[in-house]
C-alpha cells in the first residue's frame, strides 16, 4: 500500500486511499501513508497482514507472517466512494472474498486486481498458491498478473492463453522482460524500458498497477496505459521520480 500511494501523489491525481490494520499498528503505518497528502481511509482489521521476502534476480521469494481479516462487502463499498476505478490490492485470497469483489464491481466501477491476491493461500508460513481462485474473474476488468501465477492459474505463461480467462484486460508482467497487454481481440507485447545499474523493484508492481488505473481513467487504452506504466516505473526505480 506504501508503494501504491507513493505513486499516486508523484502522478498528481485525485484518488482515495483506503488500509486496513490492527488498531495496534494504526499509529505506526498510516502516517507514512498520510504523509504523501493523499486522503487515507483506516479500516480496523484483528492482525495486520505481514510478509516477508527476499530477491533471486527478478524473482520475489515470500514468506507469510501474517493474515488480515477479510474485507466485508459494505466496507470495501463505503471506502470507495464513487471512484469508478479501483485497484485493489489484496496480498491472499481471503482479502476480498467472491461477495466483496462482487459488490466493488457494481455500478460501473472497474477494478484491476493483482492476480496474486486470488491464487495465494492464506496461510502463514513459507507462500503457497494454487489454481483454486473461485468464481470471481467475471467481476474483474483488468487481471495482472506475472508468469508464475499464470503458470499457477492456466499452467502456461503464454500470453495466448490468458485469452481463454475471458478477462476484457491481462496484463502479464515480467520484469525487465517488459509486459503483455492480453485482450479478447489482441496480444500485443509491451517493452520495459531500462534502468542502468542495480536497482531495488521493492514497489514497481505496485507502481505499475497504480499508473495503469490512471491511464486507462484517464482515457488511455490498454497499450498505451501499460507503455506509460513501464516509462513511470523506469522513472521510479531510476530515483527519477
Amino acid at each position: 500500500m506504501f508503494w501504491s500511494t507513493r505513486a499516486l501523489a508523484h502522478l498528481g491525481v485525485h484518488a482515495v486511499v483506503s488500509a486496513a490494520c490492527s488498531a495496534d499498528d494504526r499509529a505506526s503505518l498510516l502516517p507514512p501513508l498520510e504523509a504523501f497528502g493523499l486522503p487515507v481511509t483506516w479500516i480496523e482489521s484483528s492482525t495486520t497482514t505481514a510478509y516477508s521476502f527476499h530477491y533471486e534476480g527478478d524473482r520475489r521469494i515470500m514468506w507469510q507472517d501474517a493474515v488480515g481479516d477479510p474485507w466485508a462487502p459494505e466496507r470495501a463499498v463505503a471506502a470507495v466512494g464513487d471512484a469508478t476505478w479501483i485497484n485493489v490490492c489484496a496480498l491472499t485470497r481471503t482479502d476480498f472474498p467472491p461477495e466483496t469483489l462482487e459488490a466493488l464491481a457494481g455500478e460501473g466501477r472497474n477494478l484491476l486486481v493483482d492476480l496474486q491476491g486470488l491464487v495465494r493461500t492464506a496461510t502463514v508460513g513459507p507462500l503457497h498458491t494454487d489454481e483454486r481462485i473461485g468464481d470471481v474473474l467475471h467481476h474483474i476488468e483488468v487481471l495482472k498478473v506475472n508468469d508464475e501465477e499464470a503458470e499457477t492459474l492456466v499452467g502456461s505463461a503464454q500470453p495466448e492463453r490468458l485469452q481463454a480467462l475471458g478477462v476484457p484486460e491481462v496484463i502479464l508482467t515480467l520484469g525487465s522482460q517488459g509486459a503483455w497487454v492480453v485482450t479478447p481481440d489482441a496480444v500485443e507485447h509491451v517493452p520495459a524500458v531500462r534502468v542502468d545499474g542495480e536497482v531495488d523493484p521493492t514497489g514497481a508492481g505496485d507502481t505499475y498497477s497504480v499508473t495503469y488505473v490512471v491511464q486507462r481513467a484517464a482515457g488511455a487504452e490498454p497499450v498505451e496505459a501499460a507503455r506509460v506504466a513501464a516509462e513511470t516505473v523506469s522513472r521510479f526505480l531510476g530515483g527519477q521520480a
